[in-house]
């Protein structure tokens, strides 16, 4: 039960609306749209879609939320997993490409820095997105993912659930002192499954 997988998964449909929506965009223009088919051309070949995942049990009393490899006090994570009896704990990253084009661009071309910025908020949701319903053929129903800094879960879990997923390992994906990940496109949390 507590052996961490490791999965590839091919790309995700790019969702242009939401695209336009992390961006900020009121409108859909043809200039932005044009913008946006340019950027997501750059960068398309340049994704990876990586998540490692591990089951585990779960157990609420109150606020009081024993994962296993770790126990929390938190009345909203207590909430979201209520009707749970285990968890799937995943890190998942779109790789470091989009931060290097992020990063460049934001220097010489801040509308395409924005426009990937939006892209890589989207890739890494679709991502997720996928891995969900990846889980829920596997697994059954499960509650909404919920990610340390939501509610009152601390983002201090971070690191717990760094030491038990081992990503940079897995999938090149790190987390520094100021618990911060790096590729910054990526996401850990917990799905619950009831």
């Amino acid at each position: 039960m507590n052996t961490i997988f490791t999965k590839i998964f091919d790309a995700p449909p790019f969702d242009k609306k939401e695209i336009l929506r992390y961006a900020g965009a009121k409108e859909d223009t043809p200039e932005i749209a044009e913008l946006i088919e340019s950027c997501i051309e750059e960068v398309k070949d340049k994704l990876s879609y990586k998540v490692c995942y591990g089951h585990f049990p779960v157990s609420v009393k109150g606020n009081s939320v024993d994962l296993s490899f770790m126990e929390t006090e938190s009345e909203s994570l207590a909430k979201n997993l209520a009707r749970c009896r285990s968890i799937i704990l995943f890190g998942a990253t779109v790789g470091i490409e989009i931060d290097r084009l992020i990063s460049r661009y934001g220097r010489i071309s801040p509308s395409r820095a924005l426009i990937f910025q939006a892209i890589g908020a989207e890739r890494i949701e679709s991502l997720c997105d996928k891995f969900t319903r990846f889980i829920q053929k596997e697994y059954g129903t499960t509650v909404p993912r919920f990610s340390p800094g939501y509610g009152d879960l601390s983002l201090e879990a971070q690191k717990d659930f760094f030491r038990v997923l081992e990503p940079s390992k897995r999938i090149c994906l790190t987390l520094n002192e100021s618990i911060l990940m790096t590729p910054t496109k990526s996401v850990t949390a917990i799905i619950g499954i009831t």
